[in-house]
């Protein structure tokens, strides 16, 4: 993996600002610090500053674990293309025709848990997600939790930090969203940042992109990373830094109507 603020890497950033560019991220651990309570994730004010910028300039979405509603409250004014919620099942034209599934699952699921503590399940509608990072014995938790998953119909199992998550077999993941919107908006590369294992779908999506891990994983489809999360404003920062650039030069390389040459079409 290479480092994503480093020289050559900072020139390949120079180019997607140069061409049709979809800018993705993930909100929890990418955009937001991981918290031990999920309610309590935000964006800093520099990060949503930098992101609201970018978007003003070039297309930007999020795709996110959380539930779309969720999402798009800690997102609010920022001025994305899309937000996508549920592992990139959740649109603003997704079916809520799972959602009876999903009631089962965590009918299912409650019962054969109680008894872990600190661990809970998160109804998002379209998923599940069975949170441990308050069990004592996480270790012990995790594996409890994905005996318990992997019995149920239809479901979809995948980790995360701290967590196990649980969506139909047939919904959509991060990469095939990813995919969706880079073809509906029209664009030819696609930047995405993402902290873990659920962002693997989208690191591995097929043609130009630049995936982008927070911290090192040689296990990774990523080929770039950051540092920690707080890097993110770093990279924000370059990215709307490259974008001005393009646009002065572009206004600079502008020929008004009189001085265009006679004769010509």
């Amino acid at each position: 993996m290479e480092y994503a603020l480093s020289r050559s890497a900072r020139q390949l950033l120079a180019q997607l600002s140069c061409e049709r560019t979809l800018y993705a991220f993930d909100f929890d651990g990418t955009l937001s610090p991981i918290v031990s309570n999920p309610d309590h994730a935000v964006m800093s004010r520099r990060t949503r500053g930098l992101l609201t910028c970018l978007a003003a300039a070039r297309p930007c979405i999020v795709v996110s674990g959380r539930g779309r509603a969720d999402l798009m409250q800690r997102v609010s004014g920022v001025g994305l293309a899309q937000a996508i919620g549920n592992h990139g099942a959740e649109t603003s034209e997704a079916s809520r025709a799972p959602r009876r599934r999903i009631a089962q699952w965590k009918a299912a699921l409650e019962p054969a848990l109680r008894d872990l503590p600190g661990v809970w399940v998160e109804d998002k509608d379209l998923s599940l997600a069975v949170h441990y990072r308050q069990a004592p014995k996480s270790s012990d938790a995790r594996c409890r939790i994905l005996a318990a998953a992997r019995t149920l119909p239809h479901a979809r199992v995948f980790g995360g930090k701290r967590v196990v998550n649980l969506v139909l077999d047939t919904a959509p993941h991060k990469g095939q969203a990813l995919a969706a919107e880079r073809d509906r908006l029209g664009c030819d590369w696609v930047l995405y940042v993402g902290d873990d294992k659920t962002d693997e779908d989208a690191f591995a999506l097929c043609g130009n992109i630049v995936p982008v891990r927070i911290g090192v994983s040689q296990r990774s489809h990523a080929r770039y990373y950051l540092r920690t999360q707080r890097e993110i404003d770093r990279l924000l920062a370059v990215l709307v830094r490259k974008t001005k650039a393009v646009e002065n030069a572009l206004v600079g390389h502008t020929v008004s109507p009189a001085d265009q040459p006679q004769g010509q079409l």
